[in-house]
């Protein structure tokens, strides 16, 4: 109860403050207002609220993260959309199915966030490529053992975030 009470203070007194601010970087109300609800709902999700003591600095970090999210998310969303522009348009997915794609698409990235970049290559090129163990190292410049160890550390990643 504390918990939830102290965020309600939290948001009362710095809501408005924190929209102003995304507003400012995004140049776009709508998405200031979703990354204000999205940093206000990390902070009520937490098990605890840490003792704060500069509560804009505290949500300024926190709304950080929240937005190189929605970059990354942008950016993730654009090379898909880019990718089924090249297709022709007898093998494009119906609306439903790119809609689910780029929702896996979204979570598999967010699973392997915090990897190196060549363990989430390696991976997302045996899983979504299809490629073998030397086909993965000729294409990353590595050897066949390193592929090994790199999709090991991704198959990790996953089976622990279930």
């Amino acid at each position: 109860m504390a918990h939830s009470s102290t965020v309600a203070v939290l948001y009362h007194a710095h809501h408005s403050w924190l929209n102003g601010w995304l507003r400012r970087r995004l140049g776009c109300p709508d998405n200031a207002a979703d990354l204000a609800q999205d940093t206000f709902m990390r902070v009520l999700s937490a098990r605890e609220t840490p003792s704060i003591v500069e509560p804009r600095a505290f949500l300024t970090t926190i709304a950080k993260r929240v937005l190189c999210n929605h970059y990354r998310r942008q950016d993730l969303e654009r090379a898909y959309l880019e990718t089924l522009a090249q297709m022709p348009e007898l093998l494009a997915p119906s609306e439903e199915d790119k809609a689910i794609i780029l929702q896996t698409l979204l979570e598999l990235d967010q699973l392997l966030d915090g990897l190196p970049r060549l363990v989430k290559r390696a991976f997302l090129l045996a899983q979504v490529d299809g490629l073998k163990h030397g086909e993965i190292a000729r294409e990353l410049g590595i050897s066949i053992a390193t592929v090994k160890r790199h999709l090991h550390k991704a198959a990790l990643r996953c089976y622990f975030a279930l």
